[in-house]
């Protein structure tokens, strides 16, 4: 992928990074619709396969350069994103966006606090923990455990892909290793994409399916790029700590789902404590290197 141009370059990197988390939080809220037409599989297949066939399209992988030896990881990582994005599809049907989305960041989070030398660290992750406890209030007994626990699962899933992509290293970057793994992960959705959506596929329901894959991952992962060419990875990551924020703002508009004030609180709990966390990571001079290669940085799932 060539360098930035002209255009993109008078664009300040921060504005990238926060266009990045809207088009993923705008394209996670107006998935719930979908979400109820063919289910969290069956958007997720249809999100990922044509995701899948744009990137083919515009990175045109080199499949003659691969070894064997790239294929158990670059599997490995197809299967986890295909299934991370179920869960997390699964989790937002069935609890509030901005909860689902402060949940799973602590998946993130975990893995820059795992990289960082700072004992304050663990302060960062206990923080975190108290902020999702505020935003759930299980003392209620009106939790949806189910939607909590699809929630951790995506959590987990966006932490092993930050590992893997990390041991992919400098092999494929960008939208090389996007076009490689995300055939992969539309397969691996497939498994229950295609008996939950079977008999609801509507040329509607396919273009929208197509629409939602511009929306994420194609835009938020270009916009990714982009910035982080001019960004520091402590500064990028620090930024992306908003995306629990951005989901609850987006969740309020678009999906007129209303938090408390004490969810509101966890919320924000989660944010600084992420955005401390962050702060605990070396910075290092922008180089030209994609958000794959920095532990707690990597580009969001889809």
């Amino acid at each position: 992928m060539s360098g930035p141009g002209p255009g993109a370059r008078s664009v300040p990197p921060w504005t990238l990074a926060v266009g990045a988390m809207l088009s993923v939080q705008l394209g996670a809220a107006l998935s719930v619709h979908l979400i109820a037409t063919v289910g969290p599989g069956g958007t997720a297949w249809l999100r990922l396969t044509a995701g899948a066939a744009i990137f083919l399209l515009i990175a045109r992988p080199p499949l003659r350069s691969l070894r064997r030896h790239d294929a158990p990881i670059l599997v490995g990582l197809g299967v986890i994103t295909g299934f991370q994005t179920v869960a997390f599809l699964a989790a937002i049907q069935r609890i509030p966006l901005g909860t689902s989305v402060a949940i799973e960041f602590l998946g993130p989070m975990t893995v820059a606090v795992a990289h960082s030398r700072r004992r304050s660290s663990l302060v960062c992750v206990s923080a975190a923990g108290i902020g999702v406890v505020l935003v759930t209030q299980p003392w209620l007994g009106t939790v949806n455990w189910v939607g909590v626990g699809f929630a951790g699962l995506a959590a987990t899933g966006w932490a092993a892909y930050i590992v893997l992509t990390q041991r992919l290293g400098d092999r494929f970057t960008g939208l090389t290793g996007l076009a490689l793994t995300v055939p992969v992960a539309a397969c691996a959705a497939a498994v229950v994409g295609i008996p939950q959506a079977s008999g609801h596929l509507t040329f509607e329901v396919i273009a929208t399916g197509v629409g939602l894959a511009v929306l994420l991952p194609v835009v938020p992962y270009s916009f990714e790029l982009l910035a982080l060419r001019r960004m520091t990875p402590t500064a990028f990551g620090t930024l992306m700590a908003l995306e629990p924020a951005i989901g609850v703002v987006l969740g309020l508009v678009v999906l007129h789902q209303r938090l408390s004030l004490i969810q509101v609180f966890g919320i924000l709990l989660v944010v600084v404590a992420g955005a401390a966390a962050q702060r605990g990571e070396q910075d290092r001079a922008p180089g030209g290197h994609d958000s794959a290669a920095r532990p707690g940085t990597g580009p969001v799932p889809f």
